[in-house]
C-alpha cells in the first residue's frame, strides 16, 4: 500500500479526527472553503486550479474507523464538445468515504480488498483530497454542452451555427455538375 510519508496537518485537505476518539457514534462537522487542486477534472471540463471549492462534511467515528460524509460544491469550466464554446457548470456532489484504522486496513487487505479501495487513517489525520477527486471527476459531464440544443459548428467552414442560424452553403448535386459546365459554355457562346 503506497502511503505518504506523513500528512501535513496544515493542508486544507487534511482533517483532524483526534476529538472523535475511538468512540463509535461521536461526530463533528467541518465546513470550509478550500482551493481546488490541480487536475480536478478531465481534458474537456474541470474545476480550475485555485478556484474555491466548498466542503460541508461530517466526520463520524465508527467501529472500523472514521466515516466522512457530506457535499462538495464548486464550479467547473470547460469546452462544449459541439461548438468549442465555454461551458460553466455548477458542481454539487456527495462524498462518502470510510477511513479505516491501521489494524483494520491490514484485515481488509487480507480479505482481498484492493489497496486503492482502502483508505487508512494516519494517526488522527485523514487526507480527503483523493476522495474529493474520486467524487468530483466522475460527476462531471462526459460530453459537456454549452446548451442542450447546441447546433455545433458548420462542417464545411467551421462557423458557429448558434451565432448564424441561417448559415448555409450552396451545394450542387455532383450528378448535375456536367450540366453546370454546359451552362457556362452557353453563356460564353452568347457573348
Amino acid at each position: 500500500m503506497q502511503r505518504p510519508v506523513h500528512l501535513d496537518p496544515r493542508s486544507p485537505f487534511v482533517l483532524e479526527t483526534h476529538e472523535l476518539g475511538r468512540r463509535p457514534g461521536s461526530t463533528r462537522t467541518v465546513q470550509r472553503t478550500v482551493t481546488a487542486p490541480a487536475d480536478l477534472g478531465t481534458d474537456v471540463i474541470g474545476v480550475p486550479p485555485g478556484t474555491d471549492v466548498e466542503l460541508d462534511l461530517r466526520l463520524e467515528a465508527v467501529m472500523e474507523g472514521v466515516l466522512v460524509t457530506g457535499t462538495i460544491r464548486g464550479r467547473a469550466v470547460g469546452e462544449c464538445v459541439r461548438c468549442l464554446g465555454e461551458v460553466v457548470d455548477d458542481v454539487d456532489v456527495s462524498l462518502t468515504e470510510l477511513y479505516v484504522y491501521p489494524e483494520r486496513a491490514a484485515v481488509a487487505l487480507q480479505d482481498g480488498d484492493d489497496e486503492e479501495d482502502v483508505r487508512e487513517l494516519e494517526g488522527d489525520l485523514v487526507d480527503i483530497e483523493p476522495a474529493l477527486r474520486d467524487a468530483v471527476v466522475p460527476a462531471l459531464p462526459f460530453r459537456p454542452l454549452c446548451r442542450p440544443d447546441c447546433p455545433g459548428l458548420c462542417p464545411e467552414c467551421g462557423a458557429r451555427l448558434a451565432d448564424e442560424p441561417d448559415h448555409g452553403h450552396e451545394t450542387l448535386d455532383p450528378r448535375w455538375s456536367a450540366l453546370g459546365g454546359l451552362l457556362s459554355n452557353d453563356e460564353t457562346k452568347e457573348s
